[in-house]
This record gives structure tokens, sequence and C-alpha cells, in this order.
């Protein structure tokens, strides 16, 4: 493979990755931190210095692309191979016919429409191959007096778990509503109706899938 092309970082709305040019050759890779699973890729292109005559949806646009995985960072086999492509695909999902082990990714450019071979997105989607987390115990929903239509809720830290799902609804067996919870363990909750009953449960998530919802709960 070819060495490692000198990155720049641009920030506008967000942050982005960009190669120095546009030509055949340009790569990024990403580490997945374990051997895991892979089901499915998702590219987001990015506009760094794109020719503003350009911009918009043309007939003759296209991206060609290729993508590689590896065991480890060293062997790398053919996962998507895009090089004959005459399409306009910014964003683009892939979804593998069948699911492969890889620990690291990288994505050749082959051809862009127009400015610098920029990623705005490399999404892998799939599971770690070790354990699930462990179901969440202690879940608490308190509901204030004066305001019923907030409530402090807090849980015992899960200690593989990297996020949380809390569930809620006004029927035990409809929980149609869910939060995601990044990187803590409580969360004030604002948005219930304050003449309503509201049931709760929660679920602990990391890079190996969803642990076993807890018991649900009734907040008064």
């Amino acid at each position: 493979m070819d060495m490692l092309p000198t990155m720049q970082w641009t920030r506008l709305i967000k942050t982005y990755w960009s190669a120095k040019t546009g030509n055949k050759g340009e790569w990024i890779q990403t580490d997945l931190g374990n051997i895991s699973t892979v089901h499915a890729i998702q590219i987001n292109y990015a506009d760094q210095d794109v020719d503003p005559n350009r911009l918009g949806k043309w007939n003759d646009q296209f991206h060609q692309y290729k993508l590689y995985y590896s065991l480890d960072g060293k062997q790398w086999n053919t996962l998507i191979d895009k090089s004959k492509n005459k399409t306009d695909i910014p964003h683009e999902f892939v979804q593998l016919s069948s699911p492969i082990q890889a620990r690291f990714i990288k994505l050749k450019n082959i051809h862009m429409p127009t400015g610098k071979f920029a990623i705005s997105g490399l999404r892998v989607f799939g599971n770690g191959n070790g354990t699930k987390p462990a179901p969440v115990e202690d879940l608490v929903v308190l509901r204030t007096e004066k305001d019923k239509r907030s409530a402090f809720i807090k849980w015992r830290p899960v200690d593989n778990a990297y996020a949380y799902n809390i569930f809620y609804g006004i029927h035990p067996d409809k929980l149609y509503t869910s939060i995601m919870i990044h990187g803590n363990n409580e969360y004030w909750m604002k948005a219930m109706d304050a003449e309503k009953t509201y049931y709760y449960c929660i679920e602990a998530v990391n890079e190996n899938g969803v642990g076993a919802r807890g018991r649900v709960i009734k907040a008064d």
C-alpha cells in the first residue's frame, strides 16, 4: 500500500478529514480497536476546495474508490471495489453480502469529481466479538413535586458499557420512546405530561451489542 499522505483538518460547522490533494492513491485508515464483525460501511464525502460551479447534481459527476480490510494492519484484502463506478455517491451505504472479521479499515481514493479527497464520515457497522454489557441495576426515577413534567433519572453504571438506552412511555408494555445517554449514569428529563404516570426501563450498550433490559419501574 502507499505511504500515508500528509493530512489536514478543517473546521467549519463540524470537523472532517482532508488529504492534501484529490489524486488517486490518497487514503484514510481507521483502527476499530479489536477484531470485530463488520456488516456494513457508510462513506460520507466532504466538500473541500470544490469547484463552485460543480456544486449540486451533475450527470457526469462520480466517485471511485477501493475499501480494504485487515486483521493486523499489514495484510490487506479488498472489501469494496468501486474503481469503475460512474455514479455520484457522496453518501454511500454498503451492506455486505456476508459479514467479515476485521480490525483495520482503509479507504483509498481512485477518483474525485472535484476538490480534494475529503471524508466527513467513515462509519463501520457491526459488533465486537467480546461480552455484551450486563443488565443495569438500581434505576431510579424521581419526579419533582413542584413540576411533575421533570424527573431526575439515575442508575448504577455498568463497567463495560459506554452508553445507555432509556425507554419510557405511559403504559408498561408500550415504552416506545427512548433516549441514548453516552458516558454518564444520570439524566435530567423535562418532557413529561404533569398529569400522567410514566414507566421506565433501561439497557446498557457497548461495542459488542446491547445488554438485557432491566425491569420496568413506575414513576407517578
